[in-house]
């Protein structure tokens, strides 16, 4: 190394609120450019998954209903389950979303419930609430109902017998001191709130209990607790015990009372034997502590256990109940939970599917029956404990970070808070993404993945504390590969060497696929696959001394190294320049290199732009400019919610925020360039997503059908944005041309139909039975993505959209005036249109076989061939009016076909589809004869000649008939006890030769021949018996002035 340049060191201080909007009210008026959501509402986002739970810290059941429960999410809201457990559906989307901290439940009236935002599991990746929500129909709708300010509650309880009469325990603001804290009130259903309890402002209510005999007798827990970006603190003066006797009006505090231990405190967990209100347990975190009974209705107490195992980490657990219907029974919430049969004495140790338990209900009326909230969010038991529920069936995983890989379909990868990481399928051969298209892979809960670009089943990924893991895919090996294998469990970040962030940066090489980075304080580097590291940087961060110690508190120490902090915590490349190398940290500084980590220049944004200890999440350097370079930064850990995006234009000498149009309290953690739009950006804030087309100069809201959800990461892959959510798993647009092809004129035109993204020709199944939504992931949409604007639609509009070959020859036309024709597939097919963006997904077939009423096939759907590799118009005419543009076929790169393998395919399929229609076609004609001859029948005047003309005639058509078809299939699995016929053995063959994309075989040509033969003797035997009867048949009935029969005489 050479030299290093640096700035001086800025102070330890957070800039003001005031300070920074008097900065941003000073920049320079610039241009904007934005479009209406309508010209571009079409686009959708869609979830892929993983269906495996993320944390919940809240769950209810209800009294008398066995199949309802609640639950609430630490990042993606609150869940419904009317199946016992089953399925889970969100409920709480459209009005509000993130965080949950409390679900209650009114006995009295199960529509009543009340919700309050912001979790009470306060660890690193916590997030924010803003106060409560009412329901009066069981969750489908919502009303904001206040405490705004409130940030995190721990407890709601509802009077057993009047539902309007609410009791909420705050904790608050767990950033800064705020008075917005303690236990609060309602007697009027949430229209006005008074608070009952208040110790300071930085001590909120961790718990609350009503005496389930007396409500008006309540016991209380004050917390006080501080987080920040460097540490977490549990424990003070002002942590204590509260008891009520008069609804909350006036508390005596009971901390000191005899039996319990001295302080100081920390969380306090409480709870009353419905059984007998004179027991109540409480767990409490102290020097001395453990769990404690009393059995005088909280006089005196007396210390029954001091588990390690029930108050190990005690900030993050620390939940006691009471079962409903054993005085002796008692649980407490932990890694594991405790199940004490002895009034608390001894417990043994349980576990639900996931681990990590934080709430539990039980029934009041049936102590079998319960529901336990975990880090894998909620599950239900019906046998006390024994049995559960999966988790694996809540899509609520909590992402960090995201990338993809260079297999196809490409998978997408991520580290899920409190489980693995894995990389799950973007999209697949099948109906949905499920459990079959993921995996765990390298590294741990919080990781960044770095998949190789040469071999996507090596990945290597990070995890907490610095370790670093080489997953080998293929044969299903794990090497260790870290930087420094010192393991520092249980100190803080002073003793490492290398410190290493909670989520600290591993990343592959732009521009060298043998390069990995990875981030401590220091940028490291490998070129060996982890076999040696160099270290190619100084120590790139501020190392503030009080920012490097333990962290935990007065009583319990807490080093997962999720607090371990002033650490490098993103690194990425120019893709414009190899060698230009940016990093930054968490505790506030940016640094560049021009020269692939000799030299490294200090280019911090000044403190009137940046807060000194702003943590810089994402920097994505500009795909399209030398330079230029865009930055996501939040301050949030020390209390300050503004979004913090910036733009510099030369390698960082200068910088511009870039957050008009983004709410004020929506802070930033990503930002990430279009890879075809110059000027096009998107960036994720903690509640949801937002699109500029100005490079920055204005954000408009991009949430379209996305819930309301933390977004910690995006990334750009081809045409596609994936969102790594912390609360809803990965969810992704597939098809971003729309935004691309932006521009004023289009704005102004009544219609548009936009270039359509390439296609790939994939075989994308249905699969068997409708796709369950609440279990599966969406997989891309089966065919092309045809996207189109028109500015009003109008009931007297004509629109169609044809796909067409480039001679012009019509493939199929979907028309806002046609009527569903299911028997013939060739016809026009109905067109929905609305205002604004549309969207209409082109299966890439042409039109099937022509059938006729009643047909029943066996094992043979009616699909098209799928159009070959290659161009094709697609025309849209609005109201007269015509435009075109071409859209491309690809193969799926995975194929070793030639082009002319999927001719021959498509040739050979076009040909049977024409023979199956061939022969449906000649059961239709029989079929209308015979219902002439019916009509015929009735006829009083037919004399016997006639009719025995006419028995005779219909006879030998049902000969033909069933040679062609077998008429007596009259439901799905009749197939299995008569024959199938001609037009089934050929709509099979039709079948069995599309399941892949293959040339058909010499057997299956040979078999087509075969067959066909046999339908040209049956066509030409009814062409000569039509002959034969239909003009003798005509002849008899003209004689009355009647020409009955529809099949004429070619």
């Amino acid at each position: 190394m050479k030299s290093y340049l640096f700035l001086p060191l800025l102070f330890l201080f957070v800039l003001p609120f005031g300070e920074l909007k008097a900065q941003r009210k000073k920049s320079k008026t610039t241009s904007t450019e934005t479009y209406s959501e309508d010209l571009y509402s079409a686009i959708e986002w869609r979830l892929v998954g993983p269906f495996r739970g993320g944390r919940s810290g809240t769950a209810t059941g209800v009294a008398g209903n066995p199949n309802l429960y609640y639950m609430g999410t630490a990042g993606g809201g609150v869940w419904k389950t009317t199946d016992a457990g089953n399925t889970w559906s969100c409920i709480s989307d459209g009005y509000f979303g993130g965080s949950i901290g409390a679900v209650a439940v009114s006995e009295s009236d199960p529509n009543v419930i009340y919700v309050g935002e912001g979790e009470q599991t306060l660890r690193g990746n916590v997030s924010s609430g803003n106060g409560l929500w009412k329901s009066l129909d069981a969750g489908e709708t919502w009303e904001f109902i206040g405490l705004e300010g409130s940030e995190h509650i721990a407890r709601i309880r509802i009077h057993p017998t009047n539902p309007d009469l609410v009791y909420v325990a705050a904790i608050g603001n767990l950033w800064k001191p705020n008075t917005t804290r303690g236990v609060y009130r309602t007697k009027d259903g949430g229209a006005n709130w008074e608070k009952i309890l208040y110790e300071s402002d930085k001590a909120g209510a961790g718990d609350l209990v009503l005496d389930p005999n007396n409500a008006r007798i309540m016991y209380a827990a004050t917390w006080e607790m501080k987080r920040n970006g460097y540490r977490m603190d549990s424990g003070g003066e002002d942590s204590k015990m509260y008891k009520s006797t008069d609804g909350g009006d006036t508390w005596t505090d009971i901390s000191e009372y005899k039996g319990l231990p001295d302080g100081p405190w920390g969380i306090v967990g409480i709870t009353v034997s419905p059984v007998d209100s004179n027991r109540v347990w409480a767990i409490i975190e102290a020097e001395n502590g453990g769990v404690f009974r009393s059995d005088d209705a909280g006089k005196t107490w007396q210390k029954v256990n001091s588990d390690r195992a029930l108050l190990q980490r005690a900030w993050y657990y620390c939940r006691i109940y009471a079962d409903t219907q054993n005085k002796e029974k008692v649980y407490v919430m932990n890694v594991s939970y405790g199940v004490s049969t002895d009034g608390g004495k001894t417990f043994k140790l349980k576990n639900a599917p996931h681990g990590d338990h934080h709430d539990l209900w039980i029934d009041p009326n049936n102590n079998n029956r319960m529901v336990i909230a975990d880090d894998g969010g909620a599950q239900v038991s019906n046998d006390g404990g024994e049995n559960w529920t999966t988790y694996h069936n809540q899509p609520t995983s909590q992402f960090y970070r995201v990338t993809t890989d260079n297999h196809f379909p490409y998978r997408i990868y991520g580290a899920q808070q409190d489980n693995t990481s894995i990389r799950i399928a973007h999209r697949n051969t099948s109906s949905s993404i499920t459990e079959r298209d993921w995996e765990p892979s390298a590294g741990g809960e919080s990781a960044h993945l770095a998949p190789d670009p040469k071999n996507s089943d090596i990945v290597y990924g990070g995890t907490y504390k610095g370790y670093m893991m080489r997953k080998d895919h293929s044969v299903g090996q794990t090497r260790s590969v870290n930087v420094w294998p010192d393991n520092p469990a249980g100190s803080g970040a002073e003793v490492m060497k290398y410190r290493f962030n909670w989520n600290f940066p591993v990343k592959y090489s732009i521009h060298d696929d043998n390069t990995i980075y990875a981030g401590s304080n220091f940028l490291h580097v490998t070129t060996n696959e982890g076999q040696s590291w160099k270290t190619i940087s100084p120590d790139l961060t501020r190392s503030i001394p009080e920012t490097i110690k333990s962290s935990g508190g007065p009583i319990t120490q807490d080093n997962t190294g999720a607090e371990f902090y002033s650490n490098i915590f993103v690194i990425n490349e120019s893709p414009l320049e190899k060698g230009v190398i940016w990093v930054g940290s968490d505790d506030g500084l940016i640094h560049v290199s021009k020269d692939n980590g000799q030299n490294w220049e200090n280019v911090t944004p000044p403190i009137t732009m940046s807060p000194k200890l702003n943590m810089i999440n994402c920097i994505d350097p500009s795909p399209f400019k030398k330079g230029t370079t865009y930055v996501a930064a939040t301050s949030y850990k020390f209390g300050d919610y503004t979004p913090y995006l910036y733009k510099t234009t030369d390698y960082g000498k200068t910088w511009k925020l870039i957050t008009k149009g983004i709410k004020d309290n929506y802070y930033t953690r990503a930002i990430r360039s279009d890879k075809t739009r110059e000027g096009l950006l998107y960036a994720g804030t903690e509640w949801g997503m937002y699109v500029s087309f100005d490079d920055g100069a204005s954000w408009s809201p991009f949430q379209l059908n996305l819930p309301i959800t933390a977004i910690r990461d995006l990334h750009v892959r081809d045409n596609d944005l994936i969102a790594a959510t912390h609360g809803r798993s990965f969810w992704m647009i597939d098809d971003l041309t729309p935004l691309h092809q932006l521009s004023q004129e289009m704005a102004n035109a009544n219609f548009y139909l936009y270039a359509p993204d390439k296609a790939y020709r994939m075989q994308q199944g249905g699969g068997w039975g409708r796709v369950n939504k609440k279990l599966v992931g969406e997989n891309h949409p089966n065919g092309a993505i045809i996207n189109y604007y028109i500015k009003d639609a109008k009931e007297s509009d004509t629109i169609s959209i044809e796909l067409l070959e480039m001679d012009g020859s019509l493939i199929q036309r979907f028309s806002n005036v046609a009527k569903a024709n299911k028997l013939d597939p060739s016809a026009d097919k109905p067109l929905k249109v609305k205002s604004g963006g549309n969207r209409l997904i082109w299966n890439m077939r042409y039109p099937g076989f022509k059938t006729f009423k009643g047909m029943v096939f066996y094992s043979s759907p009616n699909r098209g061939p799928k159009a070959v590799l290659g161009d094709y118009k697609v025309r849209m005419s609005y109201n007269g009016q015509v435009s075109e543009e071409t859209l491309t076929i690809v193969k799926d790169p995975r194929m070793p076909n030639t082009n002319e393998d999927y001719q021959k395919q498509f040739d050979f399929l076009m040909a049977v589809r024409d023979q199956v229609s061939r022969a449906n076609t000649a059961i239709t004609d029989i079929r209308t004869v015979k219902s002439d001859l019916d009509y015929l029948k009735g006829k009083k005047t037919v004399k016997k000649e006639m009719k025995d003309m006419i028995s005779e005639f219909e006879s030998k058509l049902d000969v033909i008939e069933n040679n062609i078809h077998m008429t007596k299939n009259q439901s799905r699995q009749d197939p299995l006890n008569y024959g199938i016929r001609i037009n089934n053995r050929l709509a099979f063959l039709m079948a069995d030769s599309q399941r892949g994309d293959y040339p058909p075989t010499d057997q299956a040509q040979e078999f087509f021949t075969e067959v066909t033969k046999e339908l040209d003797v049956e066509v030409s035997a009814l062409s000569r018996l039509m002959d034969d009867y239909v003009s003798k048949i005509n002849g008899k009935v003209s004689e009355n002035g009647m020409d009955m029969i529809s099949i004429g005489e070619e």
